[in-house]
């Protein structure tokens, strides 16, 4: 019997993947990656996303707008995601959100405005709050901590900063997950961070259809069913046996998000 996993993070409406859905979804099944959640971050998304939940099983939303996509949305949209995250229970997290600095695709002012807003309207959904913060980790935590999500479930998706700012999100009760990063050659400080974190508290994610792990690295696009190779990898690096690895993550991206 092959070991499940579930892929926390994956786009599966973004044109590589929905355009042969239908094989990407067989081909995570067979490699054991028998639950998504996929992510609607751009105005306009989730309808496609939640058609996409409503015509496959197992496979959930979260929803939020990117901070790429910050300057694009108004106030109705956002209203219109979060009465999604109050009333339809496929969807299962709020984002993802958050800030980017590296690119600055919307003003930085733009981008903290829109995430607070956002996680204002998520505080009475209840959902998880997923997070996009890159090279924005101060602002990111004082937004967090100015909206009252201290303690809250939150994690930090395709998390690439620093173990002493895992350490920080972790004293917060937040979590971090783990993309195909975590195999490439130059990410020894992610390697740090995954080996400190105990293994029931470790989730993975493809972050489809980018981010391919080693030994794919060169396969375009990255797929769910890649998510094996990570689960392997960090499954090495911690000295657990696969199944043991698999069942960990699985069972903390269950209750982390609340799959049935």
């Amino acid at each position: 019997m092959v070991p499940e996993l579930v892929d926390t993070h994956c786009h599966l409406t973004f044109r590589p993947l929905v355009d042969r859905i239908e094989t990407v979804l067989a081909d995570a099944r067979r490699a054991g990656v028998t639950r998504l959640i996929t992510v609607a971050c751009s105005p306009g998304e989730l309808d496609a996303a939640l058609q996409l939940a409503r015509a496959h099983e197992r496979i959930w939303v979260a929803a939020g707008i990117h901070p790429h996509e910050a300057a694009k949305v108004d106030d109705a949209e956002l209203e219109r995601i979060a009465r999604a995250w109050r009333d339809d229970p496929l969807l299962v997290a709020a984002g993802e959100m958050g800030l980017d600095y590296h690119y600055d695709f919307s003003p930085r002012p733009c981008q903290q405005r829109v995430f607070t807003r956002q996680l204002e309207l998520a505080a009475d959904a209840g959902l998880p709050v997923v997070i996009h913060s890159r090279e924005a980790h101060d602002d990111t935590v004082r937004i967090l901590k100015a909206c009252g999500y201290v303690g809250r479930p939150v994690v930090f998706h395709c998390f690439s900063g620093t173990a002493e700012q895992a350490s920080e999100l972790a004293a917060n009760g937040w979590r971090v997950s783990f993309t195909g990063v975590l195999t490439f050659r130059n990410a020894e400080e992610t390697r740090r961070v995954c080996a400190a974190t105990p293994p029931e508290k470790i989730l993975l994610e493809t972050d489809s259809p980018y981010l391919a792990p080693e030994p794919v690295r060169k396969i375009r696009p990255n797929v769910p069913a890649h998510l094996t190779h990570i689960a392997r990898f960090a499954a090495d690096m911690l000295g657990l046996p696969y199944e043991a690895m698999a069942e960990a993550s699985t069972a903390a991206a269950v209750e982390f998000f609340g799959l049935d």
